[in-house]
C-alpha cells in the first residue's frame, strides 16, 4: 500500500464510526463499501482493523465494538469517536510537539496536510504552544531509516542487528542495500543478505542497530527485487497452515505477524480467526504458549496436542494436576 493509500485508509477509519452510528439499524457491508468508494474486501479489512482501535488501555470496554448480523454491520460501542474533539492545554501542546516531530521526519508523505493540521492546532492552543520548551527525540526506527537512506545514497554496505520474531532471535548480518520500500505504512529495506546468500526484506522497526560500512554495496547479478504485488507476506511453497482463534486481547497478533487471512468470530466473543503459514511449527508453539490461553489452535491437530502436553508438563512442575485430554 502506498503512502497515499495509507492516508486514505486513516481518513476512512476516522469516518467509519460516525457513519455507522448514524445508521443504528445497521448497514450492509456492500452498501458501505459503495459509499466509501472502495471494494467490499477492503472495507471488511477496515472493519477488522477498527475493531482493534479505541481508548488508552486497549482492554475490554476500551475498544470500538462492532456487531455483524448476516451481511449487516452496526457499531455497539463508539469509544467516544462521535464526540467533538476538545483538547486541554497540555493535550494541545503534546499534539503540537508530535506534529512538529512528524514534520522533521525524512520521507514524510502529505507534508502539506501535516503543516495545515499543525497551524490549526497551534492556533487553538494559543500562547501555551508557542512558549512551552520542547525537546524532540526521534525513535530508533527513524534513526534506522536515516542511516539506510545514507547507505543507499552512498551505495555502501551496512551491518544490521535484526530481530527475527518467528524465531524470537536477534541476529547480526552484513547486507548490500538495494532499495527502500514503504508498504502498509511500514518501512522495509530490501537487500542482499550475505549471511543467507539471498534477497531479504528487513522491517526497520525490527532493526536494533544499523551501521554504514566503509565498503561498497555489491549485490550479485542474481539479486533481483521481489514482486510485492501480492504483499510482503509470501510464505514458502508447501508451508503448513496454522489456524488460530484469538481472543479479543490477542487480536494484536494479526497486526504484528504476517497472516494469510483474518476473520472476525463470535467464539470467543470479539475474537479473530487467523491463518498463518510457517514451516517452523516450533515458533507457532512458542507463540501460542506465550499468549496465555487467549489463543486456541484449530489446526494442525498435532500442534494443539503438543501445546496441551507442554501445558500439562508445566503445571506438573508446580504440583498442579491438569485435566486429561477431552476432560475440559
Amino acid at each position: 500500500m502506498s503512502a497515499t493509500g495509507t492516508t486514505d485508509r486513516m481518513t476512512r477509519l476516522l469516518a467509519l464510526v460516525p457513519y455507522l452510528t448514524a445508521r443504528p439499524g445497521g448497514v450492509r457491508v456492500q452498501e458501505a463499501a459503495r459509499d466509501f468508494g472502495v471494494p467490499e474486501r477492503q472495507l471488511r479489512n477496515d472493519l477488522e482493523l477498527l475493531w482493534m482501535c479505541g481508548l488508552p488501555g486497549h482492554g475490554p470496554g476500551d475498544l470500538i465494538d462492532l456487531s455483524f448480523e448476516g451481511d449487516r454491520v452496526h457499531v455497539t460501542f463508539t469509544a467516544g469517536m462521535v464526540r467533538p474533539l476538545r483538547l486541554t492545554t497540555d493535550e494541545a501542546v503534546a499534539l503540537v510537539v508530535a506534529l512538529k516531530t512528524l514534520l522533521e521526519l525524512p520521507g514524510l508523505a502529505e507534508r502539506e496536510a501535516v503543516g495545515r493540521a499543525l497551524a490549526k492546532v497551534s492556533a487553538a492552543a494559543g500562547h501555551a504552544a508557542e512558549v512551552t520548551p520542547v525537546t524532540v527525540s526521534v525513535d530508533a526506527r527513524e534513526d534506522a531509516l536515516a542511516v539506510v537512506r545514507e547507505a543507499l545514497e552512498r551505495r555502501r554496505a551496512v551491518h544490521l542487528q535484526y530481530y527475527v520474531p518467528s524465531r524470537d532471535e536477534r541476529t547480526e548480518r552484513t547486507v548490500d542495500p538495494m532499495r527502500l520500500l514503504l508498504v502498509d505504512g511500514r518501512w522495509y529495506l530490501e537487500a542482499w543478505c550475505r549471511r543467507v546468500e539471498g534477497v531479504r526484506l528487513f522491517r526497520l522497526d525490527r532493526v536494533d542497530d544499523v551501521v554504514v560500512l566503509d565498503e561498497p554495496a555489491a549485490p550479485p547479478p542474481e539479486a533481483h527485487g521481489r514482486d510485492l504485488e501480492g504483499g510482503v507476506y509470501q510464505p514458502e511453497p508447501g508451508a503448513p497452515a496454522v489456524r488460530l482463534r484469538l481472543a479479543r486481547g490477542a487480536r494484536w497478533v494479526a497486526e504484528y505477524y504476517p497472516v494469510e487471512s483474518a476473520t472476525p468470530v463470535d467464539d470467543p466473543p470479539g475474537g479473530l480467526a487467523v491463518t498463518v503459514r510457517t514451516a517452523d511449527l516450533a515458533w507457532a508453539r512458542r507463540l501460542v504458549a506465550s499468549l496465555g490461553g487467549t489463543a486456541v489452535v484449530d489446526e494442525p491437530a498435532g500442534l494443539a496436542d503438543r501445546i496441551a502436553a507442554d501445558a500439562r508438563a508445566a503445571l506438573a512442575r508446580y504440583g498442579v494436576a491438569a485435566p486429561e485430554p477431552g476432560a475440559g
